[in-house]
Formats: structure tokens, C-alpha cells, sequence
């Protein structure tokens, strides 16, 4: 069954260039849910036990690490760092700046979260977090003309446990610090790997109760943009526009929005243009991508086209969604368990050739906490960016399509 993120960009500039993108959200065991847009809803569905969810995704990044050799590993990613212990403090500001970090063990011994100053109980009720000890924020910013004896007192204190834990020599993953910190914990004698590839892989497959979580974010952000588009008109600003998905989404206890893709009338074509202060006209469509990290954490990652009135679309604005509508489709039902990426490219929809230079930049990706891995390409692309692989019972993919001159 199936779950559908239709995002349906139309995009029209000068009355010359026009366009459509979509995604859609696939997973192996998702059924299809509509007619629940105006519901109001609570992301605390009494069917998730979230410990069980945290539980499991700590087991699946552990079982990663074995399958990868990798006795330990230190996380500095604010969505891996969930992703692994259920720990959720000041996410995007963690995103630029070093100040807390996750050590994950691949045996059973130590999970331990190294939290931001002041912020140590925020973790208290987490069954997967061992311990919590503060962090050593390791930045220019935090230490200045210092960072150098900063880096070099970070990797003493992080070489010391991981001794203790995983012992000298031990292959070490890590990811998203400065150089300098890097430079400074191999100097004790750890085999340090990049920690995407098992992060990435387990994040990749998910449980019944992680469908559950993003069913739940899904439902909310689809609410947050029926309100965006019953607040729809003509001399509304972009911006003022916008605002009201954001307000939505937080009103829902959902996260926050990873990006502002929202734009109107001529600024939709070329699509990525970001929410302005452009006053929206008549009979001009409105593009917007959600990008939502909603509720639990999960990533609702769908597009909607809206026009905005008085009159109907024209027969250009439907030619254009109706090829971008069969697009989604013909690429949705080529996934099953045990595709390859690369037959899946080679299978894909045609796209015409008036369309093919604005194509969106990928035919479909993985989609859970954020955006992640798989990228399936399109078949012209798969030579130069593609990577093989297999579709897996368990991954939640987004369809992409861009449809426009």
C-alpha cells in the first residue's frame, strides 16, 4: 500500500515557462490516508509507544556498526543524535555549532550524551541514554584564540572513555567536527571512519511504530497547509503566506521547517526560489515544498500547487500537472521490495525533452527523520551521480517530478 506526498509544483514565469514538481511518499506497508486535511489533531497518538521506537532505531544503528566494525562511534548530527538516543535540545542551532555530541558503543555498555551547558536534564526520562556528562563545545566561536588547546582537551577527554569502553586501537566513527578536533583524537591511536554509511543504513529501514510517527507528522503538516491554503489571495504576500505553515506545524508540536520553499507567479520558475515579500496576484499559482520536521521528530516531505483565484486554471496549468501527475504515478508503481536503483532509473518515466533541463535534480529519495539515503537518479543522470542498490521492505521514499520548460 501506499502512501502519497504529492507535491505538485505548477510553476509558471512571463506567461513563457511553466512547470510542475511532486513528490510522493512510498513505503512498503503505508496505506493511503485522505479526508483527514481539516482534522485537528494531536501528535500524541495513544497507538506509539515512542520508547519502543527509540529503542529500536538505537538497536538498528548498533547493528549497523557491528555490520561495519565499528566499536564505537561519536555523533555530532542533531537528527542523528535523536535518531539514536530519542535527545532533542536546540536543533538548529546544534546544526552549526559543536556543542553537544552522542558516544554510542556498539556493544550493550554506554550510551553517552555530552549535553549543552545548563541543559543536562533534558535528557533525565531517556531509557537509551546511559549517561549524561557536559560537552566541550569545540568552535572558534566558544574558544577563540584557544581552539587549539580546545580541540586538544576534547580529544583527551573523548580518547580517555572510548579507551575505556571500546580500548586503544579500536575503528572509531565520527562525523560533522572541525579538522582540528579529528587531527587531535587520532593522535591517540583510534582507526578513525566516517559514521554516515551506518548511520544512513539504519536509518534507512523503518519500524511499524517509526510508520506510526510519520503518519503523525504527515497528518499535521497536511493540516498546517490546508490552513495555508484556506488563507490563500490575491494580495497576500509570500512571506505573510508562509508564515501561517510555520505557525501550524508548531501549534501541532511539530519541529521546525528545514527550508522556505514557497514562492509565486513568475518566481516559480526556476523552482528552489525561497518565500519573499512578492505580493501574490490574481489567477497566478503558488508553489510551496513542505520540508517539515513535524511531529516525533519525522520528516513530512510534500508539495503542493494552489492557485489563487478567482478564475480556474488555464489549459497550460493543467496540461503541465497532468503530465507531472503521471509521472509521480508511473515512477510510484515501479517500486517494490528488491528493485534495483539502477533498474528503477532505467524504467523511469520519460521525461520530454522541452522538459528535461529544469528536471528536479533527483527522481525519488529516502525520506524518515529528514531527507536520507537512498538517492534514486534519473536514467540520463544514474551514469555520472547514480549508485546501485536495492529497494528494501521498510524504506520510505519520496517521488520526485519537475515539470517545466
Amino acid at each position: 500500500m501506499v502512501t502519497l506526498h504529492s507535491n505538485l509544483f505548477i510553476i509558471l514565469s512571463n506567461g513563457l515557462s511553466s512547470g510542475i514538481s511532486m513528490e510522493l511518499d512510498w513505503h512498503s506497508d503505508a496505506q493511503a490516508y485522505r479526508d483527514r486535511l481539516l482534522l485537528d489533531v494531536n501528535d500524541v497518538d495513544p497507538s506509539i509507544d515512542i520508547a519502543v521506537v527509540r529503542r529500536y532505531r538505537l538497536q538498528r544503528f548498533r547493528a549497523e556498526m557491528a555490520r561495519h566494525d565499528i566499536g564505537a562511534c561519536v555523533l555530532f548530527d542533531p537528527v542523528n543524535i535523536r535518531y539514536a538516543s530519542g535527545a532533542r535540545n536546540m536543533q538548529i542551532f546544534n546544526a552549526r555549532n559543536p556543542a553537544r555530541y552522542l558516544l554510542v558503543t556498539q556493544d550493550q555498555s554506554a550510551v553517552i550524551l555530552y549535553e549543552f551547558t545548563g541543559c543536562m536534564h533534558l535528557a533525565d526520562d531517556l531509557e537509551t541514554v546511559t549517561e549524561v556528562r557536559p560537552a566541550i563545545t569545540v568552535s572558534f566561536v566558544a574558544a577563540g584564540d584557544e581552539i587549539k588547546r580546545r580541540e586538544m582537551d576534547w580529544a583527551a577527554e573523548v580518547a580517555s572513555t572510548l579507551t575505556e569502553l571500546v580500548g586503544k586501537g579500536a575503528t572509531v566513527g565520527i562525523e560533522r567536527i572541525n579538522a582540528g578536533a579529528v587531527q587531535a583524537l587520532s593522535g591517540y591511536g583510534f582507526l578513525l571512519v566516517d559514521a554516515q554509511q551506518p548511520i544512513e543504513r539504519a536509518r534507512a529501514i523503518k519500524s511499524q511504530e517509526e510508520v506510526a510517527c510519520v503518519k503523525a507528522s504527515l497528518q499535521a503538516t497536511e493540516i498546517a497547509v490546508a490552513r495555508l491554503r484556506q488563507s490563500l489571495r490575491p494580495g497576500l504576500s509570500e512571506n505573510a503566506l508562509w508564515s501561517i505553515l510555520h505557525q501550524a506545524v508548531i501549534a501541532q508540536n511539530g519541529d521546525y521547517v528545514e527550508t522556505r520553499l514557497l514562492s509565486s507567479g513568475q518566481r516559480t520558475n526556476p523552482w528552489f526560489q525561497e518565500s519573499g515579500n512578492r505580493v501574490i496576484g490574481k489567477n497566478e499559482l503558488v508553489a510551496l515544498d513542505t520540508d517539515v520536521v513535524g511531529c516525533y521528530g519525522y520528516y513530512a516531505d510534500f508539495s503542493r500547487t494552489f492557485h489563487s483565484g478567482p478564475d480556474e486554471p488555464n489549459a497550460d496549468q493543467r496540461q503541465l500537472y497532468a503530465a507531472a501527475y503521471e509521472q509521480i504515478h508511473h515512477n510510484m508503481e515501479l517500486l517494490h521490495h528488491g528493485l534495483a536503483f539502477r533498474e528503477y532509473a532505467e524504467r523511469a518515466w520519460t521525461i520530454p525533452e522541452k522538459y528535461f533541463v529544469n528536471r528536479y535534480y533527483l527522481s525519488a529519495h529516502g525520506v524518515g527523520m529528514t531527507g536520507e539515503y537512498p538517492y534514486l537518479y534519473h536514467g540520463a543522470d544514474f551514469l555520472t551521480a547514480g549508485y546501485d542498490g536495492h529497494i528494501e521492505v521498510g524504506m520510505t521514499l519520496c517521488v520526485e517530478s519537475y515539470i517545466g520548460e
